[in-house]
């Protein structure tokens, strides 16, 4: 096996491939390392891991049935925790009127969930199965279906990932223009259910401070254990244009975070809901 020319046949290719692994020169030492270590049958599969390892960061492609499971993922989420929540009925949720709002962010939920395992069989595939949740997220919120301002700020956390997980998927699926249509028409309900949360958690006295919308990377006052569902969220720069400054205007920080909302990308959006996911 000529590893040299399998190498030039990939330069050819792509010209930036050892700017992925790090140098032709490292990329040719550590194949030899590993070499020394393998069979001459395992050479082929050692430069498949390597090359995995070189392009894994930068393919974000899936289908169009892998990112729908991946929300799906995300509705049993919530739609599980909703329909929890709302079962404790007064015990939990102090007022009518917030119990309302909860039955039917419940609803919603649920709908969005029976969706999707309808439309991905449609496209040839196998919805999910429901994972197994655990609310506390390992202790971390135990009170949550005791404590109702732990349970709007565990829901806040989960509107603005949900948010931003079907933002950060739009463009993977822009080849259906059907499942992308349903898919923005998930997207700004989920916008709603996270102001509606927000507005929840003011009006109640848990946080004073917090906004209908996302300021900077501000968790609304829920703390650290949160902090991933905000990272990024303090962006000023809009498609190469600084809003802090744009129309000779004097925009904070603060409100140009506030005008826009970022995408998350999957791996962010899984390592969070994996806090919550027992199997």
């Amino acid at each position: 096996m000529n590893m040299y020319r399998i190498f030039r046949a990939i330069e050819e290719i792509d010209p930036e491939v050892y700017e992925r692994i790090n140098t032709r020169r490292e990329a040719m030492k550590e194949f030899a390392q590993v070499g020394k270590k393998l069979s001459l049958a395992a050479l082929p599969l050692a430069l498949g891991a390597m090359l995995n390892k070189a392009y894994a960061q930068s393919n974000t492609s899936a289908s169009v049935v892998d990112i729908l499971n991946y929300a799906l993922t995300l509705e049993y989420l919530e739609a599980t925790f909703y329909s929890m929540g709302a079962t404790q009925g007064s015990a939990l949720i102090p007022n009518a009127n917030d119990l309302t709002a909860i039955q039917k962010i419940s609803a919603d939920e649920t709908a969005h969930v029976n969706f999707l395992k309808a439309v991905i069989p449609q496209l040839g595939g196998t919805p999910v199965n429901k994972p197994n949740f655990d609310f506390t997220a390992n202790g971390t919120f135990a009170d949550v279906f005791s404590n109702y301002q732990t349970f709007l700020a565990v829901a806040q956390a989960f509107e603005d990932t949900g948010v931003r997980a079907y933002k950060g998927q739009a463009a993977n699926i822009m080849s259906n223009s059907t499942v992308l249509q349903a898919a923005l028409n998930i997207h700004s309900v989920e916008a709603r259910h996270a102001s509606k949360i927000r507005l929840m958690r003011r009006l109640n006295g848990f946080s004073n401070s917090v906004k209908p919308w996302i300021t900077g990377n501000d968790t609304g006052g829920i703390g650290s254990s949160v902090q991933p569902v905000y990272a990024g969220e303090d962006n000023t720069v809009q498609a190469g244009v600084q809003i802090t400054g744009i129309g000779g205007l004097s925009i904070s920080a603060s409100a140009a975070s506030e005008a826009f909302d970022e995408p998350l990308d999957m791996q962010s959006v899984l390592a969070i809901a994996s806090l919550f996911i027992k199997s």
